[in-house]
């Protein structure tokens, strides 16, 4: 975060985690073709959409 924001970013370091959850819950919530795409957490990377293929 301090490289994208610089030396003076103050918020949360928690924050783009807890808007994935948040889109988790309502792609769960959302059922049909929602329901079956998922975030999946890259590990030292960050997050990916693994879509469903058509």
């Amino acid at each position: 975060m301090e490289r994208l924001q610089g030396e003076a970013y103050a918020g949360c370091e928690r924050t783009v985690d807890a808007h994935v959850k948040n889109l988790r819950r309502k792609l769960a919530a959302a059922g049909g073709e929602l329901a079956a795409a998922s975030i999946a957490t890259v590990p030292g990377v960050g997050y990916k959409l693994d879509a469903p293929r058509a």
